[in-house]
């Protein structure tokens, strides 16, 4: 199911024998857009720790109560590898909590949510990327906050259009499937669309902006999107055939 991704934020995360914290934040494949962890804020319990849970471990959301359901104990999650979120996440770091669950190294598979299928890419401007792993070459530069990108300005081919206002996913896979482009201080009116990933040619990280292949135009005049209404497939439908893009699911 297509799901709003700023909705879980604050959502409760349990282990199997108890509570276990709430959502905090999302690292993303800056190149796949796949979700690689949920960034569990453990609270009182654990004094404020957070732990970056894969989502290989979770169960399916809880929409109507608020909540994810982990496969984790609580002893798991106590022994964690502490994580310092305010640097960024290292490769040796990563596999030390991977380790410690017994998760997979994902970067060695060809692609864990979809067997038997490629890894979705999307371009980027690889100029930066090798000015990052030079800097910091002990990082993994694709890892990627979804709360550090909300807000990102959205560059149509031929100017700036709105913002990044949320991301859509599959709840399913774990990957982020559309962006929500809220055109506000761009246009006289507000209005939300959504724009799809395979439609995204780069991210300008540096300075914060998200280059679609997509015209004012066009986002403008784009079926309008409803937060309060989940994307269904009539949707999809109706947006593909607008942009007449070929559609993903065919």
């Amino acid at each position: 199911m297509l799901r709003s991704l700023s909705e879980l934020f604050g959502y409760d995360m349990t282990a199997v024998d108890g509570k276990a914290g709430k959502v905090d934040d999302f690292y993303f494949d800056g190149l796949s857009w796949v979700i690689r962890y949920v960034v569990m804020d453990t609270g009182s319990w654990l004094t404020g720790r957070k732990v970056l849970v894969a989502p290989e471990a979770l169960e399916q959301p809880d929409w109507e109560f608020r909540r994810i359901p982990s496969r984790l104990s609580q002893k798991q999650i106590e022994q964690s590898p502490s994580v310092e979120l305010d640097k960024p996440v290292s490769r040796q770091k990563e596999e030390e909590v991977l380790r410690h669950f017994g998760w997979n190294f994902y970067w060695n598979m060809a692609d864990p949510f979809f067997p038997g299928h490629a890894v979705r890419t999307i371009p980027v401007l690889r100029e930066l990327e090798k000015e990052q792993a030079q800097k910091a070459p002990e990082h993994d530069p694709h890892l990627r906050s979804a709360d550090e990108v909300m807000g990102y300005h959205i560059a149509a081919v031929d100017d700036d259009i709105g913002h990044l206002a949320d991301l859509i996913i599959e709840d399913e896979f774990w990957l982020v499937r559309y962006l929500v482009v809220d055109t506000k201080n761009w246009l006289p009116f507000s209005k939300k669309v959504l724009v799809s990933l395979d439609w995204v040619e780069g991210v300008i990280y540096d300075k914060q902006r998200i280059k679609v292949s997509v015209t004012r135009e066009k986002i403008e005049n784009s079926p309008e999107y409803d937060p309060s209404t989940p994307v269904n497939r009539a949707y999809e439908i109706r947006l593909y055939d607008f942009h007449g893009r070929p559609k993903y699911w065919l």
